[in-house]
């Protein structure tokens, strides 16, 4: 007889539902065998198992037991089947006349029995629900997560046993709640406030303007002058995470193996500021076992990178594609998994390698040579994706020294929000090639481009002039239409004015400064 249950696996943050069968044969020797094409985490599942069943003091199956896992041509990995192969081997005749065929399993096994979290429960229920089981039984650390797909009942397990006496009656497992998405409305909470920066007033205006349309920005300036203390702010005049933002960038953490930060979804925007070290494989992503990279755990936030020349070049050069894309596809022998990355990158740099070119006080020490050589570091490509640039100037005394308050980021994420309120209503659910809704300016295509981006007659010349002199290419054309778009958004204009693409071109022209002779 092939006793039957359900689990589920991973394709990069989507779950796939997985049929556990098991049969034996009689027989004096005790063999286990899996097959289904298991990684080694799988195959050593026996060893677990058997121990965790003398532990309990389950009576299992013996003589010679062969477990597939179906669809055989899809690699397994992990320790996800360990419980429902454990269930599978179990003699009680309650458990083989209960019907499973509504119920995914998904644990890893102690040798004692115990249950131990594991990584992607919340897609794994998503993919259940989807694929109309009706319980999901999991280890309860991953049960809060994985309540929140809608649709079905998530059950917390901390041992096999209690499965067993929640079948027979004697002791019923109490499903989790979801709480709901009041948990998205505690988001800004003892957050870092954009009125501790002193200053830099102009850098904060920068921001605001890349806040409301999704624009990457790049911040050059001397150490200490407050880089990396306007970017790990900006997430914080962003507009919340909706539900489904906060559903879909869970869903990666889940993956990743980051579910401690889930309570029970992601309640904030991503910060990521990975260090400049990094390789292009955990920048992207990547591994024996495929896993997200930093651009895809920043995927509704922001990715910032500090000192950005002193990154590898091939770890900088590996984001042209995903910023273009707003996905990575990684590709191994196994197969390939596609990951979403739709972030906001925001990069930091000094002007030269002693940091005090154009300082007005400290001299720089560096050479022309050595100052060209380390700005060439960032090539034209990444430069031209980068749609906002920003001087941020040394801070003075009297900036330092004053009792006036500094505006808080609740009032700028107010005008943030009310500029992306306009924009939206704009497009008016238009989507983009990949299906996605369009919610920012900055991920507007050229068809959206032609049709949003009207400009008035002195607008036109200016850009015209402005193209010119800048030298800019096709797609920094665009992004600067973008940005003036975003900037007309703040006065509800249904036109680009000239005011709105002078103020666009103000906050793209210092590749002519610092890269023009590079």
């Amino acid at each position: 007889m092939v006793q039957t249950y359900y689990s589920a696996a991973l394709h990069g943050i989507d779950g796939q539902i997985v049929t556990v069968e098991a049969t034996s044969i009689p027989s004096s020797e005790y063999r286990l065998e899996i097959i289904g094409l298991p990684d080694t985490a799988v195959k050593e599942a026996a060893a677990r198992v058997r121990s965790a069943g003398r532990n309990l003091n389950l009576a299992l199956q013996t003589g010679k037991i062969t477990v597939n896992l179906a669809p055989a041509d899809i690699r397994k990995e992990g320790t996800v089947y360990d419980l429902p192969i454990l269930l599978s081997l179990l003699k009680p005749e309650e458990l083989r006349r209960t019907d499973f065929s509504d119920a995914i399993f998904v644990g890893e096994l102690s040798l004692a029995g115990e249950l131990r979290p594991v990584s992607g429960a919340l897609p794994m229920a998503l993919a259940a629900a989807q694929n109309g089981f009706r319980r999901f039984f999991c280890p309860a650390q991953n049960a809060l997560e994985a309540s929140a797909a809608p649709g079905i009942e998530v059950y917390p397990v901390t041992d096999v046993r209690e499965i067993l006496l929640h079948v027979l009656g004697e002791d019923p497992i109490t499903p989790v709640t979801f709480p709901g998405d009041s948990f998205l409305h505690h988001a800004f909470t003892g957050a870092p406030d954009f009125s501790e920066v002193k200053g830099q007033d102009t850098a904060k205006k920068a921001l605001e303007v890349a806040a409301a349309g999704m624009h990457n920005a790049l911040l050059i300036g001397p150490p200490g002058s407050g880089k990396s203390m306007l970017a790990s702010r900006l997430p914080y005049i962003l507009p919340p995470l909706t539900f489904e933002e906060s559903l879909e960038t869970s869903k990666i953490y889940s993956v990743a193996g980051l579910s401690d930060q889930l309570s029970p979804l992601l309640s904030r925007r991503p910060y990521r500021s990975p260090h400049h070290n990094i390789s292009s494989a955990a920048l992207a992503g990547g591994g024996t076992h495929v896993q997200p990279g930093e651009i895809s755990l920043a995927h509704n936030g922001v990715l910032f990178l500090d000192e950005f020349p002193e990154f590898d070049t091939k770890a900088r050069e590996t984001m042209r594609q995903p910023i273009e894309e707003r996905t990575v596809t990684i590709s191994r022998v196994s197969g390939n998994a596609t990951f979403p990355c739709s972030f906001m990158l925001v990069c930091a740099m000094n002007p030269c390698p002693c940091g005090y070119y154009g300082h007005p006080s400290k001299p720089c020490t560096c050479s022309p040579k050595a100052r060209q050589s380390y700005l060439s570091r960032v090539s034209g490509p990444i430069l031209d994706r980068i749609d906002i640039q920003v001087e941020i100037g040394a801070l003075d005394f009297a900036d330092l020294d004053t009792a006036v308050a500094a505006e808080s980021s609740a009032s700028v994420r107010a005008r943030v929000e009310k500029a992306r309120t306009f924009a939206l209503s704009r497009f008016d659910g238009k989507k983009l090639h990949n299906g996605a809704p369009l919610t920012a300016n900055a991920f507007m295509e050229p068809k959206h481009i032609e049709m949003f981006c009207v400009l008035e007659p002195g607008a036109r010349e200016l850009v015209r002039a402005a193209f010119d002199k800048l030298g800019l290419s096709a797609r920094g054309y665009n992004r600067l239409l973008k940005v003036a778009r975003t900037v007309a958004d703040f006065e509800e204009s249904a036109l680009i004015g000239k005011q709105h693409v002078a103020t666009a071109i103000r906050l793209r022209s210092l590749d002519q400064k610092y890269f023009g002779s590079v």
